[in-house]
């Protein structure tokens, strides 16, 4: 049997900040409905999750509403102000429509003061840049980002769908270590398996933070692995999608799934996921599964 998952707190990387081993995403988050985002980030907190990630791309339909999901969560925070201290709060930046990436310092400084004005607080926990800009060399964006840290901006940074080899050489500008990467990871997605990134997270103490954990809903569907899953989730009853977050959470690495959801019950479905076991041959049942072959 793989050791049992904890809900204890765990360190976001070397940044000194506990986190809990899951999170909550807004990038489906309404702008529009301020009620219901606290309904939804109060289920969040009251299921133990204390990690709460944005952007301030979330929101965005193409053609309005950049930001609309971190003026949401700055209405919440506004209208009930401590709720804040109860969260790790975490934002990302470098998306521009249009453009589409820009990693630039005075880009950065920019976008990072447009989130805290949105979000209604003076500093975030932890900034990411949001994709790498090809752009970019990494001691400008290193400089960049230790900026931000200096400032009291922010506490920590990361960053999300980084390469490991654009994870490495960033790092190798750093004098502060980078707290976490954000790689979509799912029993679907397996590409940090196999492409180094959760071997340099384990390396590098960096924390992953997995976005897209049920595949973006494709787990729901039907397929061998989604009858693994089911079946495992039966087996302790709890539902396909807390057994498929355990799984992720086995690894080593101790991934943090980010669950996506915008149902109350969903949200609070996540904590089942602590409930469930996986032995080797189970786990690796559902890797060759979606792998669609023997492992060797």
């Amino acid at each position: 049997m793989i050791e049992r998952l904890s809900t204890a707190p765990r360190p976001l990387g070397k940044s000194g900040i506990l986190v809990s081993p899951i999170a909550w995403g807004m990038w489906r988050l309404r702008g529009d409905d301020v009620a219901g985002a606290r309904a939804l980030i109060e289920a969040a907190l009251d299921s133990g999750i204390t990690l709460f990630d944005t952007a301030d791309i979330y929101g965005f339909d193409g053609t309005s509403g950049f930001g609309d999901a971190e003026a949401a969560l700055g209405c919440v925070l506004s209208e009930a102000p401590a709720l804040r201290a109860r969260m790790v709060l975490a934002t990302k930046g470098g998306i521009v429509p249009g453009v589409p990436y820009d990693s630039s310092p005075a880009y950065l400084e920019r976008a990072l003061d447009a989130s805290l004005r949105r979000l209604n607080v003076d500093h975030v926990d932890l900034w990411q840049v949001h994709r790498p800009d090809l752009l970019a060399h990494p001691q400008e964006l290193a400089a960049a980002l230790e900026k931000m840290v200096a400032s009291g901006k922010t506490h920590a940074i990361g960053v999300s769908n980084f390469t490991p080899a654009q994870v490495t050489a960033l790092q190798n500008f750093l004098t502060i270590p980078l707290a976490s990467t954000q790689p979509e990871f799912s029993p679907l997605h397996l590409d940090p398996l196999w492409d180094g990134t959760l071997d340099l997270a384990m390396t590098h103490d960096h924390a992953i933070l997995a976005w897209s954990p049920l595949g973006g809903g494709r787990l729901a569907e039907s397929g061998p692995v989604a009858t693994l899953l089911t079946d495992k989730g039966a087996q302790y009853g709890v539902s396909a999608a807390a057994a498929a977050y355990a799984w992720l959470m086995a690894h080593p690495a101790r991934v943090i799934p980010i669950v996506g959801s915008q149902r109350v019950e969903r949200i609070r479905e996540a904590r089942d996921a602590f409930k469930v076991e996986w032995t080797r041959a189970e786990w690796y049942a559902v890797l060759q599964a979606s792998m669609g072959e023997k492992l060797p």
